[in-house]
């Protein structure tokens, strides 16, 4: 029986069709990740709108904020704070920067400050207490709104400033312990909202910053600026010249016994603690020789071992 011829492709058509399908291959699967990532820079863009507009319309619900880099502006109900009165040794610079505060609350013109010096001193407690003290006997619409931004996101400082340049109420945004090291390159973000930026800093912000160095960077980071450089002294004065952009420079210095004690009595008389009076300098000196140091965040933890050991429960704490 014979055999029906058996139907065949001519051979460059054989060879044509898998060839197509390999071009067609990669296109499709670009055109896919294209497609893919532009949802996605859409979603993010939708997000991030409806993040900055909740952000925004929200600045109501309360008087301090964190800020995420993510755009977000989280609400603080209750501060975590002394109040004003209970900060001893510091007396001139609470009082220069309660008057800086007041002004830029009034939309008078006011100074960025860095408060810079000896650890525990106060620095981030005075700015703080000076916040609350001036919203005391203001209305919900004039009191002022604290921001705070951590170090570690400074970099994104220009898209909080975006958020806040259009709002009604103005602004302290605050830094604590502010300082840059190695090749980090981040300070030039700060840099550009103090001054020199294009938009720079909004009329309604200001900005408070605390750090135990005054040029805010580390001396070998300066140091090694000055080794590496083509031209050493315009490279240190860039880097320098961050600190400079405060207007306003608080210096905290290390107290003395008396200045200590002052602070522990402070604490003691606020808070109802009753020791004779010979007995609690013996027992805070006592405190402070075995921290090593004498400042207000050794006197304030002095203050809460001895109102535990004696049974007194510490207000607001």
């Amino acid at each position: 029986m014979s055999k029906k011829p058996r139907k065949t492709r001519p051979r460059a058509a054989r060879k044509s069709a898998p060839a197509a399908t390999k071009r067609l291959a990669p296109l499709q699967h670009d055109t896919t990740e294209r497609i893919a990532g532009a949802l996605e820079a859409i979603a993010a863009h939708l997000s991030a709108a409806s993040q900055a507009s909740h952000s925004a319309s929200s600045f109501d619900s309360a008087d301090a904020f964190v800020w995420h880099p993510n755009g977000r502006l989280a609400p603080v109900p209750r501060v975590s704070r002394v109040d004003l009165g209970l900060l001893r040794g510091i007396d001139r610079m609470r009082d220069i920067l309660i008057e800086n505060t007041e002004r830029f609350a009034n939309g008078l013109p006011a100074n960025n400050a860095l408060l810079w010096g000896a650890r525990g001193m106060g620095k981030s407690s005075l700015v703080k207490a000076a916040h609350a003290d001036i919203n005391l006997k203001r209305k919900p619409a004039d009191r002022l709104k604290l921001i705070e931004i951590h170090r570690e996101d400074i970099e994104s400082l220009p898209a909080l400033m975006d958020q806040l340049r259009n709002s009604d109420f103005r602004f302290i945004v605050f830094c604590d312990d502010l300082s840059f090291d190695g090749n980090d390159a981040s300070y030039k973000s700060l840099k550009a909202v103090l001054e020199g930026g294009i938009e720079g800093r909004p009329d309604n912000v200001i900005l408070y910053a605390t750090s135990n160095r005054r040029h805010l960077l580390a001396r070998d980071m300066i140091e090694n600026e000055r080794s590496t450089a083509i031209n050493p002294g315009e490279a240190v004065e860039e880097k320098v010249s961050l600190s400079d952009r405060f207007g306003l420079w608080l210096g905290f210095h290390r107290c003395s016994q008396d200045e200590y004690l002052a602070m522990v009595k402070g604490y003691c008389d606020h808070f109802g603690i009753k020791l004779a009076e010979d007995e609690l300098e013996r027992e805070a000196l006592e405190w402070s020789t075995t921290r090593g140091s004498r400042s207000g965040r050794v006197a304030w933890q002095f203050t809460q071992e001895l109102a535990g050991r004696l049974g007194v429960r510490l207000s607001g704490t």
